[in-house]
């Protein structure tokens, strides 16, 4: 009983100096209720065995729910959590006049979403064709259109002896990621690029290795306009070792660098990746929108294809209410060959809708 009565008098103190602090910012909550209701074929085109058919029926785990907050004329910030409640976003800003200062948790520069293909948790092509690397802790200035951050970095792990027993090479950090983007927007069209660059050693506990560093680089551009209730966007991003810069993947492809101990060289893994979509907004009720995107990459080892990855689809909008819309969307995602010459890895077939409910 005891604890429980410094428990309260904890709480109630902490009530008491939040409470007021509250009270004096502008909170703007917000939610978001998402539902994938989808029929799936998979098909691994291996002779010999079946696709695999069925239904996925859950909610989504972009689900969420929010606030921004307007402390004053100069502070600010904003969280977010997910459908299981873990941390989306949670940064603050501060506007000095010239710019802006982001101290926290968001979409990076790098990040754009220009597809709405909303396929496997509203997919948005994102890593078959448009790059993405998520939201990420980082500081970030804004000027304007121009951003620049410094991004916490992402570092993987490096076999330099198989062993046995493994042997791992000791990763060493010097600088964090850095991204960098500029916008242009206006009611007719919009201009975007971007550019992101990390690195991290590989140091080596043996002396019959070397140390060795591993670059990624990022860059792109997209753009699109509306042409009356027509509207198109396409984009393109290029790199090296995407899979250490930590590019979203879904498709599972391999897109990191590869070290050869021997030599103490890095065969760098070049990407590629480009989408393209279109589409006719018939009413404030009902959009049409149809897409394509494609992702490569290319490991650079002798014998080694690249591996390739492609989604079409087509899908509408259908505005319900204010805040409620469902999409029904039908598409394919191609996964090509992989970088061993002549293994099928399949493709997915699906057709749903994604239903949502904003509040």
């Amino acid at each position: 009983m005891k604890k429980l009565f410094i428990l309260f008098i904890a709480a109630a103190m902490v009530a008491a100096f939040t409470v007021p602090a509250m009270a004096e910012a502008e909170w703007n909550f917000y939610g978001s209720a998402r539902m994938g209701t989808w029929y799936v074929d998979e098909d691994p085109d291996v002779v010999g065995t079946d696709s695999d058919k069925g239904t996925l029926w859950d909610q989504q785990g972009n689900s969420r729910i929010g606030a921004t907050v307007k402390f004053n004329d100069e502070i600010g910030g904003g969280f977010e959590m997910s459908d299981s409640f873990g941390k989306r976003k949670l940064y603050g800003t501060y506007n000095f006049g010239a710019g802006q200062l982001l101290l926290g948790q968001t979409y990076t520069p790098t990040a754009n979403f220009w597809s709405n293909s909303v396929f496997d948790g509203d997919g948005d092509l994102l890593g078959i064709g448009q790059f993405y690397e998520g939201r990420l802790p980082m500081i970030q200035l804004k000027f304007g259109g121009f951003k620049v951050a410094l991004v916490k970095p992402n570092v993987g792990t490096y076999e330099e002896d198989p062993g046995p027993p493994a042997v791992d090479y000791d990763t060493d950090v010097t600088l964090p990621k850095i991204d960098l983007s500029f916008d242009l927007k206006t009611d007719v069209f919009f201009v975007n690029a971007f550019l992101g660059y990390q690195t991290f050693d590989l140091d080596s506990s043996l002396t019959t290795t070397k140390d060795v560093s591993i670059d990624s680089t990022v860059y792109g551009v997209g753009g699109g306009a509306n042409i009356g209730p027509v509207f198109f966007k396409l984009g393109v991003h290029a790199g090296s070792n995407l899979g250490d810069f930590g590019a979203y993947n879904p498709t599972g492809m391999n897109n990191g660098a590869v070290v050869n101990p021997a030599t103490g060289k890095t065969e760098d893994n070049d990407a590629l990746g480009y989408l393209m979509v279109v589409g006719f907004k018939a009413g404030d009720a009902l959009t049409f929108e149809g897409g394509y995107g494609f992702q490569e990459y290319d490991s650079g080892i002798a014998g080694e294809q690249a591996d390739e990855a492609v989604q079409y689809y087509v899908n509408a909008t259908i505005n319900i209410t204010k805040g409620f819309f469902l999409v029904p969307e039908i598409g394919l995602v191609d996964l090509k060959e992989s970088e061993v010459k002549g293994a099928s890895e399949g493709d997915i077939t699906y057709f749903g809708l994604k239903w949502q409910i904003n509040f």
